[in-house]
């Protein structure tokens, strides 16, 4: 799949036209802004080629969907999007590599955009191979997705699909391992084996993981707690799991004979 969609805010943009790989279709840039940052831009993607339209703040709102824009909104084109069969091809591809580690993060049915957001980013930190949300009754990519992803969302891929029971089912024919958080979960995050290609499942923010997809996971782990909160925001977790799983993988390759 492919298709144009519109990238706002300062920084998400200056991350887009720092990555030359970036599909920038065009800059749509306030009239005679005085922010420098603006200008620096507007010098950037002039030097690259990408056409430059100037608007009014009315027009750059209208483009994007939203009000504070910072004066400057990308339209790009995203070659990053998938649907099941897409997905499954890249699963294919990935465990065929000489490394063969696999790393995906499912998000079962996270509604802010907020938080889609900052778990794109760090998904992309931490090398994640694609996320996979569902097609209906979630957040999606939009604007408010990118400004927070600051560049990540135009870089990761990202799968929507109909039904992530199924997904897991057939990931886990592949012998994907399938880790899902519950903060009732008897095992701790630190005591379970994530260096083998696997799926991390994150649930949603009020209610966690639906039954069915709980159903589908081999391990579910939580994360010790040892304050008041009994838990944390969605993408915060992510982030924490994510880089347990790059620390064991890495603590794997280090040591002798680690690749096997």
């Amino acid at each position: 799949m492919s298709k144009a969609k519109y990238v706002t805010g300062l920084r998400a943009v200056e991350q887009l036209l720092s990555n030359k790989s970036s599909d920038v279709q065009r800059i749509f840039a306030e009239y005679q802004s005085v922010n420098p940052r603006v200008e620096a831009l507007i010098s950037e993607a002039n030097s690259r080629g990408i056409e430059i339209q100037p608007a009014n703040r009315a027009r750059l709102q209208q483009i994007s969907g939203e009000a504070r824009h910072q004066g400057i909104v990308a339209e790009v084109r995203r070659n990053s999007l998938l649907d099941e069969a897409g997905l499954r091809t890249l699963v294919e591809e990935r465990l065929g590599a000489e490394d063969g580690q696999l790393l995906l993060l499912m998000l079962d049915g996270v509604q802010d955009p907020h938080n889609l957001g900052a778990c794109l980013r760090t998904a992309n930190a931490a090398g994640v191979d694609a996320v996979i949300v569902p097609r209906h009754g979630a957040a999606t990519l939009g604007p408010t997705v990118s400004k927070v992803a600051a560049g990540a969302a135009e870089q990761i891929t990202f799968a929507q699909v109909a039904n992530l029971g199924r997904v897991l089912g057939w990931l886990a024919d592949y012998g994907v391992g399938v880790v899902g958080t519950s903060d009732k979960a008897p095992q701790s995050l630190y005591d379970a084996e994530l260096g083998r290609p696997l799926v991390l499942v994150m649930g949603q923010e009020e209610s966690g993981l639906g039954k069915g997809v709980m159903a589908r996971c081999d391990t579910l782990v939580s994360l010790p707690m040892a304050g008041a909160v009994s838990s944390l925001n969605v993408s915060v977790a992510a982030g924490i799991c994510l880089y347990e799983i790059v620390r064991q993988r890495r603590a794997r390759l280090a040591r002798p004979g680690g690749n096997g």
